[in-house]
């Protein structure tokens, strides 16, 4: 049996290998490379989900709070802007299947500087050998960057997802790293 370190480690390696072959990752963004009214945001931005009770693969209520950490982040336009944030509390059935699913979201970022980017748009998800990507294309429909678009690129390990989708465990959380670009 692999050592849980070195198993953990070799986990983590695969997941930045997948993230360094992802194109919205695949070179981190400069001061010198941003274009104006650009900002981007990336590892180690990363989003945590708990789901309280765990997914199943069987819909039940569950609590499901979600926090996101920017940072760092680049932007010519507005060299103030290095980081943000981005919460949710939410109550509803929902199922690990759901995680598979495509769906429209809402949410607004807040800015280091106080200001706010409210995207609109749509996710969409596919699994990449040891990964899950979970894609967001949309507009900022308000606040900061209005009218630009929008992709955000969440990274996770999906040995808890898929095994939960085939009925054998559940997801009481998923840890992704973020990439967030608006252009």
């Amino acid at each position: 049996m692999a050592h849980p370190t070195r198993t953990l480690a070799a986990l983590l390696g695969l997941i930045t290998c997948v993230m360094l072959l992802t194109p919205a990752t695949a070179a981190p963004v400069s001061a010198t490379s941003a274009s104006a009214g650009d900002v981007t945001c990336t590892p180690p931005s990363s989003n945590t989900a708990t789901f309280n009770p765990p997914l199943t693969s069987t819909p039940q209520s569950t609590t499901v709070s979600s926090s996101t950490q920017y940072g760092p982040c680049v932007s010519l336009a507005q060299p103030a802007v290095t980081s943000g944030t981005r919460t949710a509390l939410l109550t509803q059935p929902r199922s690990c299947l759901d995680l598979l699913t495509a769906s429209s979201i809402t949410y607004t970022i807040t800015w280091n500087t106080g200001q706010t980017s409210t995207v609109s748009g749509n996710t969409t998800t596919s699994t990449a050998g040891a990964v899950i990507v979970f894609t967001i294309t949309g507009t900022v429909t308000s606040g900061l960057f209005a009218g630009s678009s929008a992709l955000q690129v969440n990274v996770a390990p999906s040995a808890n997802i898929l095994l939960c989708t085939a009925g054998l465990g559940t997801v009481p959380s998923i840890y992704s790293t973020v990439t967030l670009t608006i252009t």
